[in-house]
């Protein structure tokens, strides 16, 4: 098949390889053959691999949804009765877990930080100090919303000086940067199958540690489809999901962990982050501005500012690059208007290259100033 190939600089779904995507033709099959069965559970153990997890002490719990879905799972899942939640909250994907705490009527603190500041460490330490009913902490290990990355390791040593259990949404870094569960004292993280796998979307997945999920068991129940226990006793008796799973995806994703392992986890986080580079290199040259420190930047998403020209479109902009195979994607900060190019997926520099030139001419065509201009 002659397959179209697409460059995505928005942060998910990915651009995929023709491998990944052909893995997704198979024959029909049930989902409760042994044959499936056999395949999601060396998923299970390799998706543990990839954060250096030992198998002992983490497993994986699959689920089908987005990533989205894992943060509710995880949430409402591991709270104990009459204990808070503490969100770190730098970003729009910390507030969604705020949101879903509200929705759940869950008891919790929203420790707030600005959209553009690493989260200050004496701060969720003096509320843990406070707050002794706080039995889990939650943050974003890449806020993909501005591309600053939380220092997740020196807060999960915060909260396990508390004997809290940390979740850490790694949706944007799995796969991508490298993760150790134990040296960055993760208890659960979570990803989906089209973000740093680089396969399709429909599949996510959970992984944490064995003994807090049994554990588990004995908390409240506020979800039937979303029960962390539930879905894992599953797996376990049986091998299965609970409910019907994205069969495809399954297969796409397999095929997707087993390019991972062949590219190597230093050789694709290199990979990203010549990636990353080439894109800051691109537009410093347009004389665009980013919104995060550089140093605080993760390397896989660049949030930058809308530049002060009164011919400026972001939508006519990413139309002209949309029509000639790219992608960018609007921002995700209330305060500032800004657009992302982000460093995922299927894709090498000289694919950030061809994409420069394309947006120069996307700027000429809609007479917008080279290089833009901003008033303060």
């Amino acid at each position: 098949m002659n397959i179209k190939r697409n460059i995505l600089l928005n942060p998910g779904p990915a651009t995929t390889t023709d491998r990944v995507k052909m893995a997704q033709v198979v024959p029909d099959i049930c989902p409760r053959e042994k044959e499936f069965e056999e395949l999601m559970n060396q998923m299970r153990k390799d998706l543990v691999t990839i954060v250096h997890g030992d198998q002992k002490k983490y497993t994986c719990v699959m689920f089908t949804g987005s990533g989205t879905l894992n943060m509710d799972v995880c949430l409402n899942s591991l709270l104990p009765k009459d204990k808070k939640i503490l969100i770190v909250d730098n970003g729009a994907y910390s507030s969604r877990a705020v949101e879903i705490c509200e929705y759940y009527g869950l008891a919790h603190i929203d420790l707030k930080f600005n959209f553009d500041e690493r989260p200050d460490l004496c701060k969720i330490e003096n509320t843990l100090k406070e707050n002794p009913d706080i039995a889990l902490v939650y943050t974003t290990h890449n806020e993909t919303g501005t591309g600053i990355m939380n220092p997740i390791k020196e807060i999960g040593e915060i909260v396990h000086k508390y004997n809290g259990v940390f979740v850490v949404d790694t949706t944007s870094t799995y796969a991508m940067v490298p993760i150790n569960m134990d040296r960055d004292n993760i208890d659960f993280c979570m990803a989906s199958a089209q973000k740093g796998l680089m396969s399709m979307t429909g599949l996510s997945f959970v992984i944490g540690n064995r003994e807090m999920i049994i554990k588990s068991k004995d908390y409240p129940k506020r979800s039937y489809y979303c029960n962390l226990y539930l879905q894992y006793e599953f797996f376990e008796k049986t091998g299965q999901m609970h409910f019907t799973p994205p069969v495809q995806t399954v297969y796409a994703t397999a095929e997707a962990i087993k390019e991972y392992f062949q590219e190597g986890e230093i050789e694709k986080w290199n990979r990203h982050t010549r990636v990353f580079e080439a894109i800051h290199k691109g537009i410093e040259e347009l004389g665009f501005k980013d919104v995060i420190k550089r140093e605080w930047q993760t390397g896989l998403v660049v949030s930058i500012k809308y530049p002060d020209d009164p011919n400026w479109d972001f939508e006519r902009v990413h139309d002209y690059c949309y029509e000639r195979g790219f992608t960018i994607y609007p921002g995700k900060i209330a305060s500032t208007d800004t657009f992302r190019l982000c460093s995922l997926g299927d894709i090498d520099v000289c694919d950030i290259e061809e994409f420069f030139k394309v947006f120069r001419e996307a700027l000429e065509k809609n007479n917008i100033s080279i290089p833009v201009g901003y008033k303060k």
